[in-house]
């Protein structure tokens, strides 16, 4: 009894490391095709685009996949190119219309102070003036003439 015991414990013990074999090369085989289902599955670029574009597909950005930015690299660089060369012109620009600004105001300036300087020239210069401080000196000999101005003709020859 004790060895029929013995044999129907080592039978299933058997049994069980004899299934757990079996399994195991099952199974081993079964995670082998999976890994290859897998590996075939799995590429490192994006899916290509469906031909029909939607509003949803570019709002949710599938536009954007890697095969279609590394096509557009070159235009992406010129974009960039000219958004930098705008803002650098952009900018002298406007140092340019400050500059222009600023020198239009000093000509303003200068002219405001010519008109100045020759209102007061103008007016030292006027006839009454020129009198008046004649008669304040008392030291010139200088006077006006009582006599009206003569026009000589002279034959020409």
């Amino acid at each position: 009894m004790k060895e029929e015991h013995k044999e129907s414990q080592e039978s299933p013990k058997d049994e069980i490391s004899e299934a757990l074999k079996a399994g195991a090369k099952e199974a081993e085989s079964k995670i082998e095709s999976a890994l290859k289902k897998i590996k075939a599955n799995v590429t490192e670029d994006d899916p290509k685009p469906s031909p029909s574009l939607t509003l949803r597909k570019i709002l949710c950005g599938d536009v954007l996949n890697t095969q279609m930015v590394r096509s557009q690299m070159g235009i992406f660089i010129i974009v960039v190119v000219f958004t930098i060369f705008y803002v650098a012109v952009r900018y002298q620009c406007q140092k340019d219309m400050i500059a222009i600004t600023q020198l239009e105001e000093q000509l303003k300036d200068a002219k405001y102070k010519a008109l100045s300087s020759t209102s007061a020239l103008t007016e030292r210069c006027r006839e009454s003036h020129v009198l008046d401080l004649l008669k304040s000196d008392k030291d010139s000999v200088l006077h006006i003439a009582d006599q009206p101005p003569y026009i000589i003709n002279v034959p020409e020859e």
